[in-house]
């Protein structure tokens, strides 16, 4: 990727900002991959850029929701032409805004840490469940899990959603509860039509200049969301997925503590996860 004439403000694991003016950053998709909260040295060659690609898709088709930070420009606006033909595909202009300190999770199954804390209290995330559910079943109705916002190389934390008002304030909690699980609710009845499952997923909050919540960062992409073909799906088994669930199943399986450094991820994992998300971007957008 060639240098970027802009500002460099922020290196995220998976994204990094350049600052355009007081009002506006340039957000880049790089193709890091970030697992457990630790960034792999191994990339995924064109995640950025399919990352994007579907990000860009979710906004549009979330927009009456709510707001998003998309301002109408494109990097053509405001980089030299050879550097946005570069970046075209892997970034976007955004306006600035003030970061809701919290991560809005949603999910519709019951799997990965939720399965793990149901089957050691009988809850999710301190949300009380029926008995007797199992592996990967689809929940009696869809909720909100709210955690952490950890530092990058720090691991983000489940948290209750009275934790969550007492961090964001009890009016903001309740509002980014409820347009989280509408914007789930819808993308999740699309994917449906598209032979995908949207497990769970989290979505990034902020607030504008006049405080109106806005949707940011990236929006249901395989990085911040499970995806399962529907054709595999079977209650009591973890599906194979269409995101880094295949990454993160490998590392699971190799024994890793799950603290940096990352094991090297063999190349035939690479090739199939760049399969994996190549296919849920033409499965949702084509």
């Amino acid at each position: 990727m060639s240098a970027i004439d802009l500002e460099k403000i922020y290196s995220g694991k998976v994204r990094d900002l350049y600052a355009i003016d007081d009002q506006r950053m340039l957000m880049v998709a790089t193709d890091r991959l970030s697992a457990f909260d630790v960034i792999l040295d191994d990339p995924i060659p064109t995640k950025g850029e399919i990352l994007t690609q579907i990000s860009n898709f979710w906004f549009d088709y979330l927009k009456d929701i709510m707001p998003n930070q998309f301002i109408g420009q494109t990097v053509y606006d405001v980089l030299p032409e050879e550097q946005a033909r570069v970046l075209d595909k892997r970034a976007v202009v955004v306006k600035k805004l003030t970061p809701i300190k919290i991560e809005a999770i949603v999910r519709g199954y019951l799997t990965g840490s939720g399965w793990k804390d149901y089957q050691q209290t009988g809850k999710l995330c301190g949300i009380d469940l029926p008995a007797g559910l199992q592996q990967a079943q689809q929940l009696p109705e869809v909720v909100f899990t709210p955690s952490t916002k950890a530092a990058v190389g720090e691991h983000d934390e489940n948290i209750s959603f009275d934790e969550a008002a007492q961090i964001i304030g009890a009016d903001l909690a309740n509002e980014v509860k409820e347009k989280a699980i509408a914007l789930y609710k819808k993308a999740a009845d699309y994917a449906a039509t598209r032979g995908i499952i949207i497990c769970d997923t989290k979505f990034e909050f902020g607030t504008d200049e006049n405080g109106t919540l806005v949707l940011m960062d990236e929006v249901l992409t395989p990085d911040s969301s499970r995806f399962w073909p529907a054709d595999e799906y079977a209650v009591g088994t973890n599906p194979p997925s269409f995101d880094k669930q295949f990454v993160r199943d490998w590392l699971e399986a190799s024994g890793w503590n799950k603290q940096a450094p990352a094991p090297q991820v063999p190349a035939d994992v690479i090739a199939k996860t760049v399969a994996k998300y190549e296919e849920a971007l033409h499965l949702l957008t084509k």
